[in-house]
Order: C-alpha cells, then sequence, then structure tokens
C-alpha cells in the first residue's frame, strides 16, 4: 500500500509539474503577441510621424462674383489635396458655391483658376459641405472643436483624433488679427487660437498646418499657443495680398486667383503621392518678388524640423502597408496523374465540336497567377498562418483537459486514502 501512495504522489507532482510549464509556456505566447503588436504600432508611429490619417479644412471665407478668385482658391487647394491621396470624407469645404452658377459667369457651371482655362476647378466631383449662408464663423469653431448638433451628418464633422494630422486653409478679405466671413462677421486671431487650444485639450489632432492667403495674414497666427502647430501666410502686418495680375481672365472679367495661392499651387503640381519634398523646400519657394507680399512662417510650436517635415505629411494621404518578411509558401504542385488526366480533358474538349457563342462565353478558363481574382501572395499567406489568439484558445483547451485530469487524479488518490483505513 505505501508503494502505491509513492506512486500517487508521484504522479501528482509530475502533473503538477507540466501544468506549471504548460501554463508557463501559454504566458510567454501572450507575452510575445503583445510586445510584437506594441512594436507594431511604435513601428507604424516612427514611419508615420505619429499620425494615421489626415484631413483637410478647406474656408473661403468670401462670397459674390468680384471675389471669384478666393474661391478658386479654395477649389485649387481641395483638387491638389485630393489629387495626393485625402479621400472626399476626409475633406471638409466651407464655400459660398456663388461664382460657378452666377449669371455674369461666360463659362456656367466652371471655376478657373487661369485664363487658359485648360482645367475646370469646379468639375463633377466637387463636394460642398458647408455651401452659401452656412460658412460662418460659428459654424468654423464648431467644426474644429467638434460642439455639434447630434443630428449633424457625417460629412459635416471633423472626425479627428490624437493621431490626425490637420490641414486649416483660409481665404478671403481680412486685416490685423481678423478675417472677413462674408461681408457679414468677423474672425479674430484669438478665436482661431482659442479653437486649437480646445481641439489640443479634447484630443483632436497630432498636428495642425495652418495655410492663410489674406491682408496682413501673418497677424491670423500671432496668437497661437498650442503645441504642432505648424502656419504660414501670405503677408506681414500693414502689408497688402494681391490677385495674380498675369492670371486675369478678360472673358470672366474678375481676377481668377490670388498671388500667393497661386504660386503655391504651381509647387504643389510638382509633387505626387511618393514625394520626398518637405516643408522646408515648400517655403523656400517663396518669393516676394513674384507674391507681391512677404510670405511669413512660424515654426516655434512645432516639434519637428522642416527639413524632415514631408509635404504630404499635411497635403497627402497615409497608406499603412506591411511588409512580411516570412517565406511565403508556394502553390501546391499537381503530380503527373494529375496532369496527364487534365491534358486528356482539354484534347477531348478540342476535338468536340466548337459551342455556342453563349456557351463559349460561359467556358471556364484557367486563371493565370496575374488574373485580379487570384489571391495574391500576401492573401495566400494570411490565408494559411493561423491567427495567434486561436493557438492561444487551443492551449487553454489543452489545460481544461488537464486540470480535469488532476482532480480525477485527486479524487481517486482520496478514495485511495479512504480505503487504506478502513
Amino acid at each position: 500500500m505505501s508503494w502505491l501512495k509513492r506512486s500517487l504522489l508521484g504522479l501528482l507532482a509530475s502533473l503538477g509539474i507540466f501544468i506549471a510549464i504548460f501554463f508557463g509556456e501559454v504566458s510567454r505566447a501572450q507575452t510575445e503577441n503583445q510586445a510584437a503588436a506594441q512594436a507594431f504600432f511604435e513601428r507604424a508611429q516612427h514611419d508615420t510621424q505619429g499620425h494615421t490619417n489626415n484631413w483637410a479644412v478647406l474656408v473661403c471665407a468670401s462670397r459674390y462674383w468680384f471675389n471669384y478668385r478666393h474661391m478658386a482658391n479654395a477649389l485649387g487647394m481641395y483638387r491638389t489635396v485630393k489629387r495626393l491621396g485625402i479621400p472626399d470624407s476626409n475633406i471638409i469645404l466651407m464655400l459660398a458655391d456663388d461664382a460657378a452658377c452666377n449669371t455674369r459667369n461666360k463659362f456656367p457651371g466652371s471655376v478657373y483658376a487661369n485664363p487658359g482655362r485648360q482645367m475646370d476647378l469646379y468639375g463633377d466631383n466637387i463636394e460642398v459641405d458647408y455651401r452659401g449662408y452656412e460658412v460662418t464663423v460659428e459654424n468654423f469653431i464648431r467644426l474644429l472643436t467638434g460642439r455639434v448638433e447630434p443630428s449633424l451628418p457625417r460629412s459635416k464633422r471633423l472626425l479627428t483624433d490624437d493621431r490626425s494630422n490637420i490641414f486649416v486653409y483660409m481665404t478671403g478679405h481680412g486685416g490685423n488679427e481678423f478675417l472677413k466671413f462674408q461681408d457679414n462677421e468677423e474672425i479674430s486671431a484669438f478665436d482661431i487660437a482659442d479653437a486649437f487650444e480646445q481641439m489640443w485639450q479634447k484630443k483632436r489632432y497630432n498636428e495642425i498646418f495652418f495655410m492663410i492667403d489674406t491682408c496682413q495674414a501673418n497677424t491670423m497666427y500671432s496668437k497661437f499657443y498650442s503645441p504642432n502647430i505648424l502656419a504660414t501666410g501670405s503677408s506681414e502686418l500693414g502689408e497688402n495680398s494681391y490677385s495674380c495680375q498675369h492670371e486675369n481672365d478678360h472673358d470672366i472679367g474678375v481676377a481668377v486667383i490670388d498671388s500667393y495661392t497661386h504660386y503655391v499651387l504651381q509647387y504643389l503640381e510638382q509633387i505626387n503621392k511618393t514625394s520626398k519634398a518637405t516643408m522646408a523646400d515648400l517655403f523656400a519657394n517663396y518669393d516676394p518678388v513674384r507674391i507681391k507680399s512677404h510670405a511669413g512662417v512660424r515654426s516655434d510650436l512645432f516639434n519637428r524640423p522642416l527639413s524632415a517635415t514631408k509635404v504630404t505629411d499635411f497635403f497627402g494621404g497615409v497608406a499603412q502597408i506591411e511588409v512580411l518578411d516570412e517565406p511565403i509558401p508556394s502553390l501546391p504542385a499537381f503530380s503527373s496523374a494529375q496532369e496527364q488526366r487534365l491534358s486528356e480533358a482539354s484534347s477531348q474538349g478540342r476535338s468536340s465540336d466548337r459551342p455556342s457563342s453563349r456557351d463559349s462565353s460561359s467556358q471556364a478558363h484557367p486563371i493565370s497567377a496575374n488574373h485580379p481574382s487570384f489571391p495574391s501572395r500576401a492573401k495566400w499567406h494570411s490565408g494559411n498562418t493561423p491567427p495567434a489568439n486561436e493557438l492561444i484558445g487551443g492551449a487553454g483547451r489543452d489545460g481544461l483537459w488537464a486540470a480535469t485530469a488532476i482532480v480525477g487524479g485527486l479524487i481517486m488518490w482520496s478514495r485511495l486514502r479512504v480505503s487504506l483505513r478502513i
């Protein structure tokens, strides 16, 4: 009987050691998975300078036909950010929208920014989110801070977070620390500064690039005090911002674009989504002689060097791509017998009568590896790799069986003790 007791005790000790090792391995696997996830997000943060999505807020604060150029300014920026990858869902356009269909417009339904009229900025794909009298100071501040009515549609909301880079562009008539909204009200430099501070406190942005084209534009960012803001303007204190005279269109009858915005857009036309151009390159392109005003830059609140900040960090979209380092399994090869059967079937098909056009169109054809419906190597790899949670789930089921075995062993041992005492 003592031999039986020792055997049972040894069995229980072995089971205890097995359980300890097993759950230790499960814990180690979970730790490794967490470390891998953390490394992925750290790498993504490094690769995208801390941001995962880009937004653009484009504001034309003017209205009426004689301010045609301000609408062309905003529409030119709209076309550029859209071309560089920011989707319409991430672009908020505030526009009076009274130029394209104005009775004085010789080219109805169109807005041009040059006398040659090579490109219609209005086009077929324009999406104006705030139109006409919706372009107000209150709506602009509510848009930035997110303090909107629950019934407001998604297209009128700035759905940003603490990993969003935001490009804010404003154009219109202004002066020392103010910008007029449709000749009806004004927004001050203090208003915008306080709105940006609310956004920072509410974690609504990662970085902001503020650009404004108006008279004495540089005064509009003089009151900013929130971190991670880069700002630029078209003119200094006491200086006007002019229209681009050599781009006037006599058929339209008014100036079609402002000088500062014209040269900024001219530079941006030279870059694409993969461009390495930096904000330092953009600012170095400023020429007071051509612009006819002294554009300014404020970067003391910005925590990155301008030479390391890409233009596409604000004007372009963000694409998340992960490169797989593991070897990718090849597709299973056919055996010689399978190949022989396939060749026989194909020869029989060629010897049969030619089918009708409808039948031939519905016949199955071999799919090449380059066909869109053929699974890519990355998808094949991901589809044949079991997720980590499934591995852990299987380990948990094994642990349940082990725990059941231990309980059963304890019950048997207790019964044997009782029988030995009897």
